[in-house]
């Protein structure tokens, strides 16, 4: 079969389309594309222009599809998802452990125990490179941005695999230059409090619960700042024992809180679990959480 320059609909329009249908803006899928915002917006108006139909809906909120558009969307995602697979399944037929693993994490790992780990990964393989990105949610990795995750939560679902390390604890801490606080006084606290981003926490939804979030006198949209502001005294906050309980500038107040504990897990995409580079980190994560499980359950004495 011959490739015909006559079709008017190429990859490179799916890519587009997609792009605008994840992120909602022409500027926004020029930097997620890494081209400018005028090649967007030309390339989208040279699209609807050859196609002879609407698939961008423009107004002050930003772009939408049309039902073109989301039909092509639609096509555009199960194309990503296939290339995906077939890019992994043939860049890692070899069982050589080396090459990049695009790696996702969260702040208050990366800033707690995490990096001695991979130093001492990094040590075990040396050809191995990682790409560790803390900024990136969930959706990236579901969407093929990143290869694995080291993240909080329950069992993966769909395609995704996943090995659990261990038990996440949790706590109320203060800032240590602050006068102690007994557990029974925490509710006459002010507080600093999750924002919207974090809203999917289970620390949120407990302190709205609580009625501690009435008290809120600072919100944050990441826990590495949350723990910063707790450290400088302007209120109380929750925050994971492994992160909270080895920084001399914070105490916990009390018991972990057993209901709002979780499990860290390891997670990747079905087709790379047998991947040797990917056995690699995820056998080394294993064994070192495990010596690291008192810190993360809260047992440790600093």
């Amino acid at each position: 079969m011959q490739y015909s320059e006559n079709f008017r609909l190429h990859w490179d329009d799916l890519r587009l389309i997609l792009a605008i249908a994840q992120v909602g803006s022409f500027a926004a899928a020029a930097e997620k594309l890494g081209v400018s915002t005028p090649t967007v917006f030309r390339k989208a108006k040279a699209l609807e222009q050859r196609l002879g139909t609407l698939v961008f809906r423009r107004d002050n909120a930003g772009v939408t599809l049309t039902a073109a558009g989301r039909e092509a969307a639609g096509l555009a995602a199960r194309f990503a998802d296939e290339i995906a697979s077939l890019e992994a399944r043939i860049g890692n037929a070899d069982t050589e452990t080396s090459g990049t693993i695009r790696f996702a994490t969260v702040d208050t790992l990366v800033a707690g125990p995490l990096m001695p780990v991979l130093a001492e990964f990094r040590k075990a393989f040396p050809q191995i490179l990682l790409d560790v990105r803390s900024s990136v949610g969930m959706a990236n990795l579901r969407q093929r941005e990143v290869d694995a995750a080291l993240r909080a939560g329950g069992e993966p679902d769909g395609d995704l695999v996943g090995r659990r390390l261990c038990k996440i604890a949790v706590g109320v801490y203060r800032a240590h230059k602050s006068a102690p606080i007994a557990e029974t006084a925490i509710a006459d606290q002010d507080w600093i409090v999750p924002n919207g981003e974090l809203a999917h926490l289970a620390s949120a939804a407990w302190l709205k619960q609580e009625g501690f979030s009435d008290r809120a006198v600072m919100q944050a949209n990441s826990l590495f700042t949350l723990g910063a502001a707790v450290a400088s005294g302007v209120g109380l906050g929750i925050l994971p024992c492994y992160f909270a309980d080895s920084d001399p500038r914070l105490c916990r107040i009390g018991a972990p809180i057993d209901a709002l504990a979780s499990d860290l897990w390891f997670l990747t995409h079905a087709e790379l679990r047998y991947t040797a580079r990917m056995r690699a980190l995820s056998d080394h994560l294993a064994r070192q959480f495990k010596s690291l499980q008192p810190l993360f359950e809260g047992q440790h004495i600093p």
